[in-house]
This record gives structure tokens, sequence and C-alpha cells, in this order.
């Protein structure tokens, strides 16, 4: 095969050699998975014959896209909360595979780290949890940039989230089929996603029952502790249910009951959310709300390839399962 000057060799000659579309040969060089293994050989090959390499900053900088995402983890990682906990990793692994695939690279950074070149060099902004009176996300807003947010319903932003309230209403409807109506709420409903959980809760029991709300300003399992071992010194065993608004908050609540001589869930049913891998191995086996967390990263990420396509989008609420166990 005749080799062309390199420096006069574009991506639609290696196309015209390959037999190929452009966007197959941009596919392939990029090790795409939309290409097959075959083609991606081929067109490597007829590349390499050619001495063709592709400039990817040079494409980025003609087409003045960066063909990058920066994704915005708001969590302060803590030794009870590492970042390896399944939420963000789960959510990141969706966004991940649907970006790769479509040949974006992944930026991961904080809100902190927003000012740094690779993030204000990104197409878009993914951003994983609202903050505290949703102020991640009013901070994020002003870098102008397409936003997609996982979260509860924020008006003025694309969000993809879980059905909170109705995950709620889930454990309000097995608390009252088992009897309880002496109830806690352990969570910080200072956050969207929580006061959601909290209301679609509150809303199911129809005045059935009695809710006394804690608000941990943490999400772990020592935060669970700390909490409930306050509140049992405080009133006592004043209650029979108790619904956390994360796995690690209910296991901590579980611990200080379990101390103070009460029995779960003889004496008090505890019902957590997120369905983490570490509830049905925790003992006893915890009962959950499931989240498809994993769904959620690969639809959060479809709205950001659309948005950044100029392509109609609107937020997406997925459903949520109470998973039944022990507690």
């Amino acid at each position: 095969m005749p080799r062309k000057n390199e420096a006069s060799l574009t991506m639609e000659d290696l196309a015209s050699l390959a037999g190929v579309s452009t966007i197959t040969v941009s596919r392939a060089l990029r090790d795409s998975p939309l290409v097959t293994e075959k083609t991606r050989e081929k067109i490597r090959r007829i590349a390499d014959e050619q001495g063709y390499r592709l400039n990817i900053s040079a494409r980025n900088l003609r087409m003045r896209r960066s063909y990058s995402v920066a994704v915005v983890v708001e969590m302060t990682p803590v030794k009870g909360r590492p970042m390896s906990d399944p939420y963000p990793l789960e959510l990141l692994g969706g966004i991940t595979q649907e970006l790769t695939t479509a040949g974006y690279s992944v930026v991961l950074t904080s809100k902190q780290l927003m000012d740094t070149a690779p993030v204000q060099g990104a197409d878009g902004l993914i951003l994983l949890g609202q903050g505290s009176h949703g102020e991640a996300v009013r901070f994020l807003q002003k870098a102008n940039l397409p936003l997609v947010v996982w979260g509860a319903p924020e008006s003025g932003a694309i969000v993809v989230g879980s059905d909170n309230r109705r995950g709620g209403a889930s454990v309000a409807e097995r608390f009252l089929a088992q009897g309880r109506r002496k109830l806690v709420f352990l969570g910080d409903v200072d956050h969207a996603e929580v006061q959601e959980r909290c209301a679609g809760f509150i809303d199911a029991l129809g005045g059935q029952g009695t809710v006394h709300i804690i608000r941990p300003k943490a999400f772990t399992f020592e935060s669970g502790f700390d909490s409930m071992t306050a509140l049992l010194k405080k009133k006592g065993h004043a209650f029979d249910g108790v619904f956390a608004a994360s796995d690690l908050l209910a296991m901590g609540a579980i611990r200080a009951l379990t101390e103070d001589q009460l029995r779960v869930p003889d004496d008090v049913s505890v019902i957590g959310y997120d369905d983490t891998p570490g509830a049905a191995s925790f003992v006893p086996p915890l009962t959950s709300v499931h989240q498809y967390l994993r769904d959620g990263g690969v639809l959060l990420a479809k709205k950001m390839l659309a948005l950044m396509n100029g392509e109609p989008v609107e937020s997406e609420m997925l459903p949520t399962t109470l998973i039944a166990r022990q507690t």
C-alpha cells in the first residue's frame, strides 16, 4: 500500500483507504466498543502503515470541544464513609461506561477544584449529590455549562434520581403492616433526597403513627450509633420502628439498640436505604430500600450526551424496591 505524506494524511484519507466512514475511523482509533475488534485492527494497521497518529488536541481545537465531561462528587470522604462506598462508585461505573463508549473522557473532581484547567475545559458537568439546601447545584450552574444532577427534582436543572418519595412510602407501608406506630426518622432533611424520603414516609403513614425526626449531619455508622444512643438516653424505649436515610446510619442505630439490650426486630424494627452490599451480610440482615445506582449513572451520561448535542432533555426518576430481610 503506498505511503502518503504523514503531514497531509487526514482521517478522511484513512476512511477511504479502509473503506469505512470517518466516524468509524475516529471510534476505532479510540478503541470504542461500537466498532468490532476486526475492524479496529484493520484501521490501526492501515494507520500504522501510513504513519498516521491521532492528534486529539488538534481535533478538539478544531471542533472547539474537549470531548471530556467533569463529574463533580458532592461528598466529603471520611473514615466511616470513604469514596470506595457503593455511592458514588456505582454511579461512576455507569457514567464512565456510557461516556467512554461515546468517545468522551471522564474527569473526576470535587466542587473545591472547579477552577482547575481540566474542569474548566470540560464540555459538560455531572453533579453527584445536590449538597445541603441544594447549594452545590447553584454553585455549578454558575459555570454555564451543560449540567445534569443526581438527586431529587430541582428547579432549573436536569435531574436523574431515585423516586425517594416512593421509597419512603414503602417503608411506612411495611411498618404499618407490622403494627409499628411509634416511629423515628434518622437523616439530615437539609439534603433534598433525604427530605423526599422523609416526606414520602410521613405522607404514607396518613396520621396512623407518630414520627420523631433525628438529624445526624453525616451518613456514617458512627453517626447512626451516636444519634440512637443519645435518643435512648433522652427518651428511653419510646419507639418501635426506625427508618434510617442510609444503610450505614441504620447499622449504627442497630448497634446502639442492641447495646441497650433491645432486640431487633422484636422490640424495634429498623429499615435502611440504598441496599448496599453490606446490608445482606449484616447481622441481622438489614431490610433496605434498593436504589438502581448503576442504571442511574448510565442515564446521567445519556442525558449529558443529549444536552451537549443540543437535544431536548427532561428530568427522570428511577424506581426503588424495598428489599425485606430480618430487621
